[in-house]
């Protein structure tokens, strides 16, 4: 096999390579549409899907405000506004404190996170925090006082 050999081996390589590229890349759903331009959403469908969007945004059932997780209590609107402009409901939902607990809370984050000076929205913050988040009464039995044990030792 000679020089001229090699170069058309080599030029029939490229050439099948690239029509195997050119081929996939025409019957790759996800590349298709480099090849057929921008589509195009219908304007009254984009509004649909808009407005249902925001209607799920405030949906509520059973109580709890779907897209937060929230109790959807009075004041529930304030906490939501407030406390999820800097990080998720889950935050709020997942601990439990009395309404001094929730304040000392407040302050920690308006000392060290840049909380701003919530004002008069501070006392309906509280009060729905310390109605819906407070600790709640365990099932568990209280802890055994071990000094109180009459101790013995087990003869066998």
């Amino acid at each position: 096999m000679g020089t001229i050999g090699l170069i058309v081996q080599t030029v029939s390589a490229i050439f099948f390579a690239v029509v195997g590229l050119f081929l996939f890349a025409l019957f790759q759903p996800a590349l298709n549409g480099w090849f057929d331009g921008p589509q195009t959403v219908p304007v009254e469908i984009s509004q649909q899907r808009m407005a249902e969007k925001a209607a799920d945004m405030d949906r509520v059932e059973d109580g709890i405000h779907l897209e937060t997780g929230l109790i959807a209590a009075e004041g529930w609107e304030t906490v939501r506004a407030t406390c999820t402009a800097c990080h998720s409901a889950k935050l709020v939902t997942q601990n439990k404190a009395t309404r001094d607990g929730w304040k000392n809370m407040i302050v920690w984050m308006q000392e060290t996170q840049g909380l701003w000076d919530l004002g008069d929205q501070e006392n309906a913050i509280l009060d729905y925090l310390a109605a819906n988040y407070a600790p709640e009464e365990s099932s568990r039995r209280a802890n055994l006082d071990m000094e109180a044990i009459e101790w013995y030792l087990l003869e066998l």
